[in-house]
């Protein structure tokens, strides 16, 4: 991979903070270990906005280059392969609730209860 993506990122302008080696590793590390592109940046001390564009050129220039492709939907899923389908019904139901009575409620006189004076 290093050898394709040297041979491919062409340097013009300013030089970039990090060298092939590392663009590569980042890359790597964001397809491996899911890590966010905010804390890739914060271990090689660049912003998101660098390792997105870094991201992006390497995964250009890999596929490019036509070495690395991973194969078709049909080639990932043999049709010899047993799929077991687990259905979990999640709707919701009613709960039993004890209905309200009259001997279960307490009642107040309007007058009893305290009014705010203002």
């Amino acid at each position: 991979m290093l050898v394709v993506l040297q041979k491919e990122m062409h340097d013009f302008g300013r030089p970039p903070k990090l060298a092939r080696t590392d663009q590569l590793l980042m890359t790597l590390m964001y397809w491996r270990e899911y890590r966010t592109e905010f804390h890739i940046g914060i271990s090689y001390g660049v912003s998101e906005a660098t390792v997105c564009r870094t991201i992006q050129k390497v995964e250009n220039v890999l596929m490019k280059s036509g070495e690395f492709r991973l194969p078709g939907r049909k080639a990932l899923q043999p049709s010899d392969t047993l799929l077991e389908v687990v259905l979990i019904d999640a709707t919701e139901q009613p709960i039993e609730r004890p209905k309200k009575s009259n001997a279960s409620t307490t009642v107040a006189k309007r007058s009893v209860t305290p009014r705010k004076h203002s």
